[in-house]
């Protein structure tokens, strides 16, 4: 089962990396990882540093992939950014997190994009 997740978050992340690249965004880094966590995606909309959460599901059965990003999920990726923010001295560049949801089932996909999703959680 745990396979299964994996692969569909794998394929989910590929659909979301290509999806962003049609629409002009330039990635900069897949899966940044550091102490604190991992954000998924860090792209560049224009001059707009992108931090994205991408969820993907192959059904239903776990409801809608966006009720997934939490608000404690939201604090995670929120500290990620800012760690991602300092270690690459970013400081005045305009930031902003977006969710990609992805659903693939039947041969679709079917993929979402929710431009800033929710506010920068440090509390």
């Amino acid at each position: 089962m745990a396979r299964r997740r994996s692969l569909v978050g794998h394929r989910g992340e590929e659909e979301a990396v290509k999806f962003l690249t049609r629409k002009g965004y330039r990635i900069l880094e897949r899966n940044y990882r550091c102490p604190l966590g991992e954000i998924d995606i860090v792209a560049s909309d224009g001059s707009t540093l992108v931090f994205a959460e991408v969820k993907s599901r192959s059904s239903d059965s776990y409801g809608d992939p966006l009720e997934s990003v939490t608000l404690e999920k939201q604090r995670r990726i929120s500290l990620v950014a800012l760690h991602y923010i300092q270690r690459r001295k970013l400081y005045n560049v305009p930031a902003r997190f977006d969710v990609i949801t992805v659903k693939m089932g039947n041969g679709d996909v079917e993929i979402s994009l929710i431009k800033d999703a929710f506010e920068l959680q440090v509390g």
